[in-house]
Parts: structure tokens; C-alpha cells; sequence
């Protein structure tokens, strides 16, 4: 079943049929009256609709892991190497597994209750988790020691941000504050805003020179290392974004959305993206925020991650849906696979894209099948 939805257009529904398998191995395709099989292989389908001047490609994935978790995969990363990935689930573990294959390295052991978020530091050798505990944790990737635990949050933390090369990192909460750690002396360097909502999402960028930061009230710790020339973005419970100077803690704007908003991430300097509850994406210029660059509305599903892919990015929502836009082309990859369960989280590494979802499965797409 095929159908083209334009906000404010009827519908165009159609259908594909197979005809059989070619030689070649790769389905026969054809589809019905105002749509058009442009291109097929054993991974791929390329669907255009010429009257609307619309088209996508549709990716399946190359391989899916299912032995990792036994329940939803909340979260996952994968380390700058690629050689390793690490997620959490509602079975109550986050697991370091082969990047290539999904066999299991390491059990990461020690938060008490669900593990929202995890994430590799750069090195690619520590990963930083945060729990409903309230707890945030580093671990070794290596021997899955669990080397520091903060501790100063009320509420479970829901995201996190690593500054620069992880000396400090950022913790987003339900308690609705923002943290600044030291990762080396294992405390808090302060609260970094205290929204009375809960922060969902959590983002670092260098600004763009033309953004005024603002200044520190008070010197900046000798811990705090990268923070200068840094933007903090927050996605909020209360149906706002906030965004503020990392160093200074000095507001650069509040935008006010459609819905909660559940993530967001920076494109540039001063372009960032942001993912709304009732399925809105906002691309706002840092610059002048007051009205979208753009606002992508795709469905009613929340907008559940967002990541900076390329000249574009990757989004996926509540419906199962997940796709890569690129600026320059005006087509959509949707990554296929996950039906109707919830994509969580998507990480990519090189030419490769990893996703979980609530059916437990990590799916690994490979663009060069496309």
C-alpha cells in the first residue's frame, strides 16, 4: 500500500505488485496509475510521484540483531571507531555488544531501575549512562567497571551531552535542571538551569562568532574545560526550547513550540533542530528564533530522536517511522522495518545507521546498499 499525504491535499493512495523475482535475484515491481518504481534492488526501492513532484527511497535494513535485549531498546550508541555499540533496554541492562555482528561483549551493572540514555565518549573506550535513579555513571568499556557515580540529581536523568573530549559532561533531568559535571573529580559544577519542567532532550554546539553568549556573573571554574563558545540546548517538558550559553549559564533565546518537546540537536553554528510530542520537527536559526527557518510535520507521532547526518539529518518517531533528509536532494530514504513500534534512537558510523526499537530489535542499514 502506497499513499502520498500533503498537509491541506487529499491523499494519493496506491499499491505495488510483484510480478516475480528477475534472474538477477531482485523483485519485479510494478506500481499503480500516478506512481513509479524508479529503481529496485535486493535492499531497496526508489518510489517517485510525478504530478506532486514527490519521491522517496525505501531502505531495509542489512542485518538486525535480536539476541541483544529481551525487551524495548531505549537508547544505543555506537563508538567512534564503529567497532562497538551499547544499549539500554527495559529488561533493566545496558550491554556493550560487536558493532558488526550484535554478539555481547560486556554487561554494564549498577544503576538501580531503567537506564534512559548512554553514550560512548569520544575515546570510544568509556561510556556515560543516566538512569531513573537519579544516578549518572562512567564506565570502562573495556572491563565494564563503573569508575565515577554522580550523584545531585532529584529526578531520573532523561539525556546527556558530552563537552569537547569529555572533561565535562551535561546531564538533563526530570527534576528540570541541567548539570555541568567534572568528570575527573567526580562533582558538580553547578546547575546550569533550572527550568521547573522536566528536560527530555540535551544538546552542546560551538556557536557561530555572530551569537552573543553573554558573560560569566562569576569566574568559571578551572574544572570547567570547553565550555567557552559553547550553546546549550534544552528540550522541555512545558512546550519549550531553551537554549543558553554553556560558560556564562546567560539566556540566547526560549521558543515556545506546538508540544512537549522530546529532543533536539545542532546542524551548524547557529541551525539546530528540535522534536515536538505531536510529531512537529522545528528548524530554527539561532540568530533570529523567533519564527522556524522551517517546521517538517511528517504525522502525529512524536518525534522521539534527532541526529545531524551529513547536509541533513536523521529523525525517527513514535510510529515507527524513521528517514534520513538531505538539504540537497529532494527525496527522503526511509529506513524500513520497524512497523508501528516506536523508533527510540539512532546512531550512525560512517556509512551506516544504527536504530532501536520497541520490539527490541537493533536494525543496521547500510547507505551503500541504497
Amino acid at each position: 500500500m502506497l499513499f502520498l499525504y500533503h498537509i491541506g491535499k487529499p491523499s494519493l493512495y496506491g499499491s505495488l505488485t510483484c510480478q516475480g523475482i528477475g534472474l538477477d535475484g531482485i523483485p519485479e515491481v510494478t506500481a499503480s496509475e500516478g506512481f513509479i518504481v524508479n529503481e529496485i534492488n535486493k535492499k531497496s526501492i526508489h518510489i517517485s510521484c510525478p504530478k506532486e513532484s514527490a519521491s522517496s527511497k525505501f531502505l531495509a535494513p542489512y542485518t538486525t540483531f535480536s539476541r541483544i535485549h529481551t525487551k524495548s531498546i531505549t537508547c544505543l550508541d555506537i563508538s567512534s571507531g564503529g567497532g562497538l555499540g551499547v544499549s539500554s533496554s527495559t529488561d533493566g541492562t545496558m550491554k556493550i555488544w560487536q558493532a558488526s555482528n550484535g554478539e555481547l561483549r560486556r554487561v554494564l551493572e549498577g544503576h538501580v531501575f531503567d537506564v534512559n540514555c548512554c553514550r560512548f565518549f569520544p575515546s570510544g573506550l568509556v561510556v556515560l549512562s543516566g538512569g531513573m535513579d537519579a544516578q549518572l555513571k562512567i564506565w570502562s568499556a573495556e572491563d565494564a567497571s563503573c569508575v565515577v557515580t554522580f550523584k545531585g540529581h532529584k529526578g531520573g536523568i532523561l539525556d546527556t551531552a558530552i563537552v569537547d573530549r569529555g572533561r565535562n559532561v551535561v546531564s538533563g533531568s526530570r527534576d528540570g535542571t541541567a548539570r555541568l559535571w567534572d568528570c575527573g573529580r567526580s562533582a558538580c559544577l553547578g546547575v546550569l538551569a533550572d527550568c521547573g519542567s522536566s528536560i527530555n532532550g540535551v544538546a552542546v554546539g560551538a556557536a557561530d562568532n555572530s551569537i552573543n553568549l553573554g558573560s560569566p556573573e562569576q569566574m568559571p571554574s578551572e574544572r570547567e574545560v570547553g565550555t567557552e563558545a559553547k550553546m546549550l540546548l534544552l528540550a522541555r517538558e512545558d512546550k519549550k526550547l531553551q537554549c543558553l550559553g554553556l560558560q556564562s549559564r546567560q539566556p540566547v533565546f526560549l521558543f515556545i513550540g506546538s508540544d512537549a518537546f522530546n529532543c533536539c540537536t545542532f546542524l551548524s553554528g547557529f541551525l539546530l533542530l528540535a522534536g515536538t510530542q505531536d510529531g512537529n520537527i522545528y528548524q530554527l536559526d539561532v540568530r533570529s528564533p523567533g519564527a522556524p527557518v522551517q517546521v517538517i510535520h511528517r504525522s502525529g507521532a512524536p518525534v522521539l530522536s534527532l541526529l545531524s547526518f551529513r547536509d541533513g539529518f536523521i529523525a525517527s518517531q513514535g510510529d515507527g517511522s524513521c528517514f534520513i533528509v538531505q538539504q540537497d536532494l529532494d527525496y527522503v530514504t526511509e529506513l524500513t522495518g520497524a512497523d508501528c513500534d516506536p523508533v527510540y534512537k539512532v546512531a550512525t558510523w560512517e556509512k551506516q545507521i544504527y536504530t532501536c526499537c520497541r520490539d527490541g530489535l537493533v536494525r543496521r542499514y547500510q547507505l551503500s546498499d541504497l
